[in-house]
């Protein structure tokens, strides 16, 4: 399996002088202490486990309640155990993490069947290596039951004339079938052929055969043959073989022999053509769409026998390359997951119609595919805004899980994949705990380090703005850039630069290279829980993308109760030179709200209380700085930009560094 190219380590000790360190009064429910977690991860870094550092005490978080000193009245919190102090106990590895312990080397296959991948892999055509057999005509051998059901709304449109992506409606008409004329995500459904799925769900087939053909047609007219440009895009190639094989029905069931035969002709030269060009995709996720379309081609196509262990081979070598120890795949983007969770599903649907059993990696990988992906589900049961994802909804979600077989629970440590997840009574707690991914892996990546969310039960209270994946429907082009930025994001921002450079062209440039993380759980009297439940859980991570610039580390610590009713942060920026700068710093913490929620100003312009759509009643209060409210945009799972407000606090701070803690807390 291939190593991301960051490493994430246990949280190093942060000197905290408690100056302004304060969070909102509450009467009825104690402070919550800091202690260690049930089941203790050694320090790792590049890939070797060392001892982890002994972690300071948090200094008090308010220390009267009542004082002119303590605005934000909170009581304090006790310190934490030393390091020393702590009994031994052995790593538990996850059922998840162990499952990538397998090999993903090529499937055992026998001595004739490793001469035939070799001989294909070398370029001999698959007739020659059956030299006594009569060539067959392109055909299918089999007839795929659809595993997963398009959007029956995006269908009817197709129905009514127009491409429905992401809230946004063109005339099919008057759409480039080719020439890089489309928005990104046009550009993935038509080229892709998505839209087949759609149109399928949305009424009989022999109601919607003649439209499937027309718009066929249409792009067969306008490709005639592989070329550049985006139509011949490895990934957009790979569904759109996918594509072709799953839903032949709907693309071949008309009377026309000619068409008929163009069509099954085009299916064998885009497979012909995947094979010599599939390991120049643009990333490894692109790349494993064309390996599953090849398998696909193999499994469904006449003579197909070759290219299917051709398929196979390289198949289970780019999924190793993909996804990492936990299941992550290495772009950490939520929708890369869905992605590639989907293809091997679809894929598994054609080794079904020829009733044969997958190799056992593709299972194996589904395992690890899915709890990942399952940690980034909210209480909705619909996404997390992560990566340029907007919130897919639930019954998507469900639907997709549904159909790839695996019953997990959700991974809520994926260390390697970078997302911490904490579910506590009904509240859900999601942090970005790891660098942005690299260049090479990234599609949408974004600057989103320390960012968390947060719901209770069906509301989303804090959120990203998410979306970047979708501009080009109903979110404009020009706000992706935006949309990746750090401010776009629940965390901290100093003078208005991104945590890590989001580029023009697109790409992630420098910044966060390292972040540290501990986790812990927390009992009220001050210890620590060895094993058991305990009663909050206390994160604390650290990453150096301000380092460069401003000789900061930006450090969050959260704690969240485990009946859900209150979070408490802190963020510190801590010098990093023996020498603090001079000089002074902007610095603004921004919590984006989630739809619909109703805001009224407190007295003192510390708190602002939020009236939630299912009539929950929340308070959030600053320690030390005023909180403003400003407007914001959140996605929506259609990819529809969804105005929302934002509270922000801003602050001058001197370059040696400051702390600014705040609450989050139910009243009703």
């Amino acid at each position: 399996m291939s190593e991301p190219g960051f490493s994430i380590a246990r949280g190093k000790p942060a000197a905290s002088d408690g100056a302004g360190s304060a969070n909102a009064r509450d009467d009825a429910s104690p402070a919550l202490p800091l202690g260690l977690e049930d089941a203790v991860t050694p320090r790792l870094r590049a890939g070797r486990n060392q001892p982890a550092p002994r972690v300071a005490a948090t200094e008090n978080i308010g220390a009267d309640t009542t004082g002119a000193d303590n605005p934000g009245g909170l009581p304090p919190l006790p310190p934490v155990p030393a390091q020393e102090d702590l009994p031994l106990r052995p790593e538990v590895v996850e059922p998840g993490r162990a499952l990538a312990l397998a090999d993903f080397s090529p499937p055992a296959v026998s001595a004739g069947e490793r001469l035939l991948r070799l001989a294909y892999k070398l370029g001999v055509p698959a007739g020659a290596l059956q030299p006594f057999r009569k060539r067959a005509r392109p055909r299918l051998t089999a007839t795929v039951a659809n595993p997963l059901p398009g959007d029956a709304a995006a269908g009817k449109a197709l129905r009514a004339g127009h491409f429905l992506v992401h809230g946004m409606k063109t005339a099919i008409a008057d759409t480039a079938f080719s020439g890089p004329h489309l928005p990104p995500p046009f550009e993935r459904m038509v080229h892709g052929f998505g839209w087949l799925a759609d149109l399928e769900t949305s009424g009989p087939r022999q109601q919607c055969a003649g439209l499937a053909e027309r718009i066929l047609g249409m792009w067969l007219n306008a490709n005639p043959g592989p070329a550049t440009g985006p139509a011949w895009d490895v990934g957009h190639t790979g569904h759109r073989l996918l594509g072709w094989l799953i839903h032949a029905p709907l693309l071949l069931s008309g009377n026309d022999k000619v068409f008929r035969s163009r069509m099954l002709h085009t299916m064998a030269e885009t497979a012909r053509w995947l094979d010599r060009h599939v390991t120049r995709a643009d990333d490894k996720l692109a790349e494993v769409v064309g390996w599953s379309a090849i398998v696909a081609a193999g499994l469904l196509m006449a003579e197909g026998r070759p290219r299917r262990l051709f398929g196979e081979a390289g198949l289970i070598r780019a999924l190793g390359d993909l996804v990492g120890d936990d299941g992550g795949v290495l772009s950490r983007s939520p929708l890369g997951q869905i992605e590639a969770i989907a293809v091997l599903v679809r894929l598994k649907a054609c080794y079904a119609a020829v009733r044969r059993d997958p190799p056992q990696q593709i299972d194996t990988i589904l395992s690890l595919l899915v709890p990942p992906l399952l940690a980034m589900l909210h209480g909705d049961g619909a996404l997390g805004s992560w990566q340029g994802a907007g919130a897919v909804g639930a019954d998507q979600i469900a639907a997709l899980i549904k159909a790839s077989g695996v019953r997990t629970r959700p991974l809520r440590d994926a260390r390697q994949w970078g997302y911490q997840r904490v579910g506590a009574g009904k509240s859900v707690l999601l942090l970005d705990a790891a660098p942005p991914p690299i260049a090479r892996h990234a599609r949408d990546g974004c600057a989103s380090t320390l960012a968390f969310e947060f719901s209770h039960g069906a509301e989303r209270l804090i959120v990203n703005c998410g979306g970047a994946a979708f501009a080009g429907g109903l979110i404009p082009l020009r706000l992706a850039q935006g949309l990746r930025a750090t401010a776009a994001h629940s965390t901290l921002t100093i003078d208005d630069f991104n945590s890590t450079a989001v580029l023009i062209n697109g790409k992630l440039g420098s910044g966060v290279s390292e972040v540290e993380v501990d986790r812990r759980t927390l009992q009220t009297d001050g210890s620590y829980a060895a094993s058991g439940p305990g009663q909050a859980t206390r994160i604390e991570a650290s990453h150096n993308g301000y380092v460069s610039r401003y000789g900061l580390l930006h450090q969050r610590i959260l704690i969240l109760r485990d009946d859900g009713t209150e979070l408490r942060g802190e963020d510190l920026l801590v010098p990093q030179a023996k020498k603090g700068k001079r000089g002074t710093i902007g610095v603004a913490l921004r919590f984006h709200l989630g739809p619909h929620i109703e805001l009224a100003q407190g007295q003192d312009g510390l708190g602002v209380t939020l009236a939630l759509p299912d009539g929950g009643l929340w308070q959030f209060r600053s320690g030390r700085d005023a909180v403003t409210i400003e407007d914001s945009l959140w996605a929506d799972g259609q990819g529809r930009p969804v105005g929302t407000r934002q509270l922000v606090i801003t602050a001058k701070i001197p370059r040696s560094g400051e702390s600014f803690s705040w609450l989050l807390k139910k009243m009703r």
